[in-house]
């Protein structure tokens, strides 16, 4: 039986002191957004304490789905590499971008830079995405969508290129029994796209599931607790979206902070896996067990 916790959305706060030269381009319209809304609804303190919660229950690895700063300051990615230190080690955290941590050009060299062996893994064709992280009998694939993008726009973008890699690693592991959780920080699900913050190559991203399979698929991206699922090979494989773990109770944009913890296991000739969601309520000041559901 493997744990694996899930974890989303971070944005790490507060906001480092800026000059006005550190907002060309698309960074002042983020930054007027995040003075303007968002420092009230991000909390450094219920991240903190979320983070302390899922700690404690040991989970055998932890997927981190993207967005751990906000303007992609070279400040905010080394604290949010500090920051993945004291979560875990890298052998048992694994990271996969997010359109903040590439929120202009060059950001998410910079955070696999600075972040390292948690975005690193097993790859075809020396290329970076997809990677994949062996845990027992569970096969944990990142996958990114995470691009720059123009003011007021929060795309992710899935390429032939990553399809075509992706298609061959969900066969192989699939050959060779694993449990195939694939990470993406956008939701791949139609029900979830938008044409300023959606996933360009969701379609895409669903006919290489529904041909080569897969057993659970986690994002994060909309702030929001979700499940949903896509047609997979055989079977509906569960898409599993988790609210931005430093979402302060309160909040009139999201839901509040939480994680999601899979106990994966084999069943006979199948799988079998529980998911159990913690966090914070509407009311009420103590991180709780929200739902507990079968999802295979």
């Amino acid at each position: 039986m493997i744990t694996l916790a899930h974890i989303s959305d971070i944005h790490l706060s507060p906001m480092p002191a800026v000059s006005w030269r550190d907002l060309l381009g698309k960074r002042i319209t983020g930054y007027m957004n995040w003075k303007l809304r968002r420092h009230g609804e991000l909390n450094s303190e219920t991240l903190a304490n979320l983070v302390l919660h899922l700690q404690a229950q040991n989970a055998d690895f932890t997927a981190v789905t993207g967005d751990l700063v906000n303007l992609a300051l070279r400040f905010e990615v080394e604290r949010a590499g500090e920051w993945l230190k004291a979560l875990g080690q890298p052998d048992k955290v694994a990271v996969c971008p997010g359109n903040h941590d590439a929120y202009v050009p060059g950001a998410l060299e910079s955070a696999q830079e600075l972040w390292g062996d948690y975005m690193k893994g097993e790859t075809l064709d020396n290329e970076v995405f997809p990677f994949v992280r062996r845990v027992g009998e569970v096969a944990v694939i990142s996958c990114s969508s995470a691009v720059p993008t123009r003011p007021f726009l929060a795309i992710g973008r899935f390429d032939l290129k990553q399809a075509d890699r992706l298609g061959r690693i969900l066969k192989i592991m699939g050959e060779a029994g694993y449990f195939r959780t694939v990470l993406i920080h956008h939701p791949p699900n139609p029900e979830l796209q938008h044409p300023s913050f959606g996933l360009k190559g969701h379609k895409l991203f669903r006919q290489v599931v529904a041909e080569h399979g897969a057993e659970l698929i986690l994002h994060g991206h909309t702030h929001r607790s979700s499940i949903h699922s896509i047609p997979g090979k055989g079977h509906e494989v569960p898409v599993v979206g988790v609210a931005a773990a430093s979402a302060a109770q309160g909040g009139t944009l999201d839901d509040p902070a939480r994680y999601n913890l899979f106990r994966i296991e084999r069943s006979g000739d199948d799988w079998s896996c529980t998911m159990r969601e913690y966090g914070y309520q509407r009311l009420g000041s103590e991180i709780v067990m929200r739902l507990q559901m079968r999802i295979r």
